[in-house]
């Protein structure tokens, strides 16, 4: 059926309005395209991530947004699978024409997504990925770590370790990269600092093990000094239930990345074994300051629940990039790099830095063991040691040299 002229003219009308309101829109937002794991156990630290990034937005909007622009955000799905998250990464970048890219929990996903982003210039946040390939040998201007790798959680635990009496050493753990680079970072940093140090055997089980009994029963039999666990995800908590339950928690002491982390004793509840050697960047409850005290307040206000230590990473990446926008003085990637390269915030656990050669932020790093608290029906961390970023991350000079392999 022919179209009268009128209402071709009203349609011409009609789309040159809709063009006009969409680059409106377009110009007066920061858009930032998020892609991680929204699917499975992985979520326990994705969710808070996420949360904590939006507890900042929502309040920088409210207060008129950054050099006048609001920020709009959108999250991607890619179900811990590297091709799914590179397939994203490249619709936020190339159809929705986001500013900036953050996220990723998985190590391949964000490594994928790395040499993509170098490519095509645009700054990505990581924010949970654990490798220390992502800001060593595959570091680029276009990436910035907002937590720890492998490799810093090790030297973090060795400087702490090698404080304890302990000699003869067992390591056990998920038979899969991030097991094997959180078991070499810690074993490989102790014996430099305490050459007495004895490895007197290793086990290695498939990801997502149900039956630890086998392995446990071996481990005692060897009668070691401590034990280096090490597990991710689901298997953190997995191992923590068979080691009470098998008695080996009561009989010799072991170490697990994030064991004192509420992410891991929050769904153990009471039932926790005391006792757990961990490390992680952040605990509600720890330093007790001001600065920490607000943000749970806020955080509790949004979301009715405790921040776990990825609401930090999400809610400083937030604040980094409005404080390098401005900072910068306009809307430019090349220029909020410059800006935030170097540069230090105020954070709940106190002042924070991108380091300008690695874009990696200096985070404290808190070593303690389990134990129970009237306060709380979980296990918290006690005897806590603080580890300050600058005390364990490697150094400019050893990136320099993964950088010309």
């Amino acid at each position: 059926m022919k179209r009268s002229p009128r209402i071709v003219f009203l349609s011409v009308i009609l789309l040159s309005v809709m063009c006009i309101f969409s680059l409106s829109h377009a110009a007066n937002t920061i858009k930032i395209g998020i892609v991680d794991t929204y699917t499975g156990p992985a979520t326990t630290f994705t969710n808070d991530v996420l949360d904590g990034f939006k507890l900042a937005v929502d309040r920088i909007n409210v207060g008129g947004g950054i050099l006048g622009k609001k920020i709009e955000y959108t999250t991607r799905d890619e179900k811990f699978k590297p091709d799914i998250g590179l397939a994203m990464a490249k619709e936020l970048i190339l159809k929705e024409k986001v500013d900036i890219l953050m996220g990723t929990i998985n190590s391949a996903t964000t490594l994928a997504i790395s040499d993509f982003v170098k490519k095509e210039k645009v700054p990505f946040f990581v924010t949970f990925a654990k490798s220390e390939k992502i800001v060593g040998e595959k570091g680029h201007r276009y990436i910035f770590n907002m937590n720890e790798n492998t490799e810093m959680a090790g030297r973090a635990t060795a400087i702490a370790l090698a404080k304890k009496p302990y000699v003869k050493y067992w390591i056990a753990g998920d038979d899969y990269e991030y097991g094997h680079a959180i078991a070499d970072a810690v074993w490989n940093n102790l014996k430099k600092l305490k050459p007495s140090a004895q490895k007197v055997g290793e086990t290695w089980w498939k990801v997502g093990e149900a039956d630890f009994t086998p392995y446990i029963t071996q481990i005692l039999a060897a009668k070691p000094d401590f034990i280096i666990v090490a597990t991710g995800g689901s298997g953190m908590v997995n191992f923590q239930k068979a080691a009470k339950a098998t008695g080996l928690s009561q009989k010799i002491p072991f170490y697990q990345h994030t064991a004192t982390e509420l992410s891991v004793l929050a769904p153990q509840g009471p039932n926790g074994p005391e006792g757990v050697y961990g490390t992680a960047n952040y605990f509600f409850y720890y330093p007790d300051t001001p600065e920490n005290r607000a943000f749970v307040a806020d955080f509790k206000k949004a979301y009715n629940r405790n921040p776990r230590i990825g609401a930090l990473y999400g809610y400083m990446t937030a604040q980094f990039i409005v404080a390098g926008y401005k900072k910068a003085g306009k809307i430019d990637s090349e220029k909020l790099i410059n800006a935030l390269e170097g540069m230090t915030l105020d954070s709940p656990v106190g002042p924070l830095e991108i380091r300008k050669c690695d874009h990696q932020l200096l985070l404290p790093m808190y070593f303690g063991v389990t134990k129970r608290d009237p306060k709380y029906d979980f296990l918290i961390a006690g005897n806590i040691e603080t580890i300050q970023g600058r005390d364990y991350v490697p150094s400019c000079q050893e990136v320099l040299k993964l950088y010309k392999k």
